[in-house]
Order: structure tokens, then C-alpha cells, then sequence
């Protein structure tokens, strides 16, 4: 294996001080390209569910490739963990630790992976990528926060009612662009709220998306809600923001 730094693939850690969270931090692990520079500015994709996104989505093996194989434009993963526990009161709207959370992410995160990293800082270089509730809690941060945020990366978005009933309030969405994928066998899928037809929930969110006018790419594979499925969707997803044929 190449040693340069033209090669090397470069994942660090890093703990986010935080006066809103009442842990008063959160960890993220970054994703920088081969060859990054901090006089070069790079487009940024913020996952939720970091840990998962690097470990079984195997997101930094993946933009390596793309970037030194396919010679696409550099670009840097966000991942930022989350405590399982607590998940469903940060990502879903309307649960406890929600408004917590998404003022965090806006008020705190970004500004310090923006002092410590050479992202660029229009919503048109930030995508959202989340799994599940994670795409739910990307939406959320979309629709909050406009104007930070307009890419939404959306792999089966547990779109419950609570979450299309915020969208439902929105009246344009033109200012967003939403990619979205669901596996064919995820409809009856058992969560810690009940069973649920994720395939239903998300042609309900595309229709809610598509009538404020957002600018949707949607399709159904046969695929079940799990990282396997998720996986191999990766390159796919990301072409649609960072690729070189990018359409949003």
C-alpha cells in the first residue's frame, strides 16, 4: 500500500464541546480525502448515526475509492456518533432531546468542524446523510435550518406521521433537493414503536416533497432496512451531490 498522503485514507476523531447538550460533547469522526490540504476548500457530507456510516456503511472506504479510482472531487465525511439509548429522543421531531439535538448540530457542530476542517459553507456544499431515523433527523435540520442546510442524502427515512406532519407545514421546499432509497422488503418492518411499512412511508414523504415543489430523486430496490442494503447504495447517493455527474 502507498504511503504518500496522496493515498493515505485519513479518519480522525474529534470531541465537540457543547454548551447546549447536557453531556456537554459529542464525538465525531472525520473522513479527509487523500492529498487534503487546508488552503483547499471541500464539500461536506455530515452523517448521522456516524459510527455506523463508518464502520458498516464503510463510507470512508468508499469515498477513497471514488476519489482516487474514479476521479471524482474531493470531499470529507462527517460522521457523528450517537448514544443507541438516546437516539430515538434526538433524530425522531416532537421527542425530548430533539430540539436539543438539531440546536446543537446547527449551533455548535458546525461551527467547529467549519474552525477545524476547510469545508465550504453554502448549503449547496453541505449534504445530509442519514439511515432510517437519522434521514428523519436530516429532514428535520433541513426544514429548521434552510439556511445552513438544502441536501438531504435519505436511506429509508423512518418517516412516521410526526415527521411528515412537519413537512406538511412547509409551504415551498424549490430550496431543497432530497435523494431517496428504500428496499422493497422493508414493509413490515419491527421497531421499538411498532411495526411499520417503510415503503408506504416514504412514497407518502416523496408525494409531501414532490407537492411543496422539492426537487426529489426517488427509487425502490429490493433491499431490507439494514447496512448491507444501505452499503451498496453509497456510490449512488453520493454521485447524486458530490459525483462528477452531479444533478443536485
Amino acid at each position: 500500500m502507498n504511503d504518500s498522503p496522496v493515498y493515505r485514507r485519513t479518519v480522525v476523531k474529534h470531541e465537540v464541546p457543547s454548551r447546549i447538550l447536557p453531556e456537554g460533547h459529542r464525538v465525531i469522526r472525520v473522513y479527509l480525502p487523500p492529498g487534503y490540504l487546508e488552503t483547499v476548500s471541500y464539500p461536506v457530507v455530515y452523517c448521522q448515526d456516524g459510527e455506523d456510516f463508518f464502520n458498516f456503511g464503510r463510507i470512508a472506504t468508499i469515498a477513497q475509492r471514488l476519489i482516487l479510482e474514479e476521479d471524482w472531487e474531493p470531499f470529507i465525511v462527517v460522521g457523528v456518533e450517537v448514544d443507541k439509548k438516546l437516539r430515538t429522543s434526538e433524530y425522531q421531531p416532537g421527542e425530548a432531546r430533539h430540539d436539543v439535538y438539531t440546536r446543537f448540530f446547527a449551533d455548535e457542530l458546525l461551527p467547529e468542524v467549519e474552525k477545524l476542517f476547510s469545508v465550504r459553507r453554502s448549503p449547496h456544499d453541505r449534504v445530509l446523510a442519514g439511515d432510517s431515523l437519522g434521514a428523519t433527523v436530516c429532514m428535520s435540520l433541513a426544514l429548521q435550518y434552510p439556511q445552513l442546510f438544502s441536501r438531504v442524502l435519505s436511506l429509508s427515512g423512518a418517516y412516521y406521521e410526526v415527521a411528515q406532519n412537519q413537512l406538511a407545514e412547509a409551504r415551498d421546499l424549490s430550496w431543497l433537493s432530497v435523494w431517496m432509497i428504500v428496499g422493497l422488503q422493508e414493509t413490515a418492518f419491527a421497531t421499538d414503536r411498532g411495526t411499520f411499512d417503510f415503503v408506504k412511508l416514504n412514497r407518502e414523504m416523496r408525494q409531501l416533497l414532490e407537492e411543496r415543489n422539492a426537487h426529489v430523486s426517488y427509487s425502490e430496490k429490493d433491499g431490507e432496512h439494514k447496512w448491507g442494503f444501505w452499503q451498496q447504495q453509497l456510490p449512488e447517493a453520493l454521485a447524486a451531490f458530490v459525483g462528477p455527474d452531479a444533478f443536485f
